[in-house]
Order: C-alpha cells, then structure tokens, then sequence
C-alpha cells in the first residue's frame, strides 16, 4: 500500500490486489469469442474513456431508468442502510466514480462509525480522481482504493476485522449469466463475517416497451456506446473494423428475461484483427453479442441470493417496482 502523494495523503491510498485466477485479457477473449459461433465479447470492454463518457451521458437520456431510480433509492433510504448495517467499512465492487455512493457516504458521515471506504475497481487512474474529490468533500474520511479486477477473485482483498458493509450497485448482477452471478456472490459470501452485510442493486421485469426503450434512446447514445467496442478492438488489436458497416441492436428475450444487445453486420465483409493474425468473415445479419442484461422478479432474485448462501434483511424499491435495492446477511 502507498500513500497518494498529494496534499490529501495520507487519508487517501491505493492498493493493487492480485488476481487469484487467471483473467482474460482482450486478446484471449477476442480469440475465443470472436472466432467462434455464435460471435461474443465482454461488456467490460465497453468502457475505455470514449465509453465511460458515453455511459454517463446514457444515465441522464429520458428512457434510461436504471440509474436515476436506484439513485432515487439511496438517497431516499441511505440512512436506514447505514443504520440497519453498521459498517466501519464500505468495500464497493465496480465503483467507478462512486457518484450513486456518495447517498450513502452521506449518511455514513453523520453517523458514530469510523468512515473507511474501499472502491475496487480496474482503473487506477479514475480510483486516485474520485478519492481525491471524495476525501475532500469529506472531512473524516479515508479512501483506501483498491486496484484490481474483482472477476480474478476475492481472496486478495485485506481482511477487515470491524463490520463491513460490501455494495454490489448498478444493476450489474444483470451482466452475469446465472451461473455466473451465484459464483460471484458465493465468492463475496466467503470473505464475509456473520457481523457483514451486502447491498445488492438489480433491475427488475417490466413492460417489454419500456425495456426496449431503455437500450435503444432516441438520442442513438447505446448506439454510439455499443459500436465503440469496435474502436476498442481496433485500437488495442490493430483491427480494421469499419463502424459505418455495423449496427446496433437491443431487444428483450422473454424466455431468458434479458436484453440482449448486439452489433450486427450490415452487409458481407472481413475484418482483419492484426493482433490476432486472423481475418473474420461477417456475412449481413451476423451478430456479435457484446452484452446481456438479466432482469429480475423478486423471488428470483431472493432465490439467487438464498443459493450464494444470504438472508434478505430488508428489500427496498420504488412504488412502481422498476428496481430492487436487496440488504442481505450471510447465512
């Protein structure tokens, strides 16, 4: 661990933490999901900083209300979480810029615990911005950011002896297949105490319009966010993807309750990857799925948490059940 040299050190710090399994990188997940059929590639390639910009500027169109709703919440019940939790700790997978948190940093300043908060998340860079804005803003604060991909694993986390409270936000649960989200949180359940708690945000089923809607805004901003992947593939694997010869698509799968969003091809062609020494052939109407989207009835995400091994303590949402905030204990 070493202290951010700036004149806010030493409230602020960054910790890489190690991956205990092995992580893909670009060019292994493109040699996999690229080359086979049916065609795929990670969504967390999506956020490089074109896209991360483009993911904010999508949070704030009229038909996205993931974000605003789940915000909503917090700020409405931060103070319970906080209270019903207890944390001397806060320990957030996927922080990011931490912009919905700071509901419950709010409420976590005006309350007796000690105040430490570990953001873990890929990007150094974006970790060191928003700690600095955080440790100002709060005056009793510590940031200890840990820097790291959480997918390769939890057991580098640093053990923390006093309560902790483990966020989860975003929907992001929704990106996971099943089978993935039940490993991940039994995961998360296996480094916590029984004092612990997790706060769980997850999407929820609705009407198919409005799920539709929501990936494809009038402003073409998903658009714009889904096609930059291919920029990412070009810059990193020296590819020669052309934008204009591919489209956006995002429609709702009712079997599997997800969107699904793709790119599609718009015409026969091939792509050269460098890095890859392959070329793809894309014939018109071939898609690559670069991201699925899981959406939740509440029993099915009681069920989830109930096989990750949790107890659901408090189950917070909107009057029109768009979202679900979920407090739940280790069993």
């Amino acid at each position: 661990m070493h202290n951010d040299r700036g004149a806010l050190a030493p409230r602020l710090t960054t910790q890489r933490i190690p991956a205990a399994r092995p992580v893909a990188d670009i060019a292994a997940d493109a040699a996999s999901g690229l080359a086979g059929r049916p065609r795929s590639m990670p969504p967390k390639y999506f956020y490089d900083e074109h896209g991360s910009r483009l993911f904010d500027a999508i949070c704030e169109t009229p038909e996205y209300y993931p974000t605003r709703t789940e915000e909503a919440l917090l700020r409405a019940h931060a103070g319970t979480i906080i209270a019903d939790a207890g944390p001397t700790h806060i320990v957030e997978f996927g922080s990011g810029t931490a912009r919905k948190t700071r509901h419950l940093l709010d409420a976590w300043d005006m309350s007796p615990q000690a105040s430490v908060y570990w953001p873990f998340d890929v990007c150094e860079a974006m970790l060191l911005e928003s700690g600095r804005e955080l440790v100002r803003d709060y005056g009793e604060l510590r940031v200890n950011a840990l820097v790291g991909d959480y997918l390769g694993g939890l057991q580098g986390l640093p053990q923390l002896r006093e309560p902790c409270l483990f966020l989860f936000l975003g929907g992001t649960i929704g990106n996971f297949t099943s089978e993935q989200a039940t490993a991940f949180l039994r995961e998360v359940r296996a480094i916590m105490k029984p004092q612990d708690a997790l706060l769980l945000g997850a999407d929820r089923v609705k009407r198919e319009d409005l799920l539709h809607a929501a990936y494809n805004d009038n402003q073409g901003i998903t658009a714009q966010f889904n096609l930059n992947l291919l920029r990412v593939l070009n810059r990193e694997l020296d590819a020669d993807f052309s934008l204009e010869r591919f489209e956006h698509r995002a429609s709702f799968n009712p079997l599997a309750s997800q969107i699904e969003m793709y790119l599609v091809s718009r015409c026969d062609q091939s792509v050269h990857v460098g890095a890859l020494e392959e070329t793809l052939h894309f014939s018109r109407g071939e898609t690559i799925l670069t991201e699925i989207s899981r959406k939740f009835t509440p029993a099915r995400l009681e069920d989830l948490l109930a096989r990750a091994g949790f107890a659901v303590d408090d189950h917070l949402e909107p009057d029109n059940g768009f979202f679900s905030l979920v407090l739940a204990r280790p069993v």
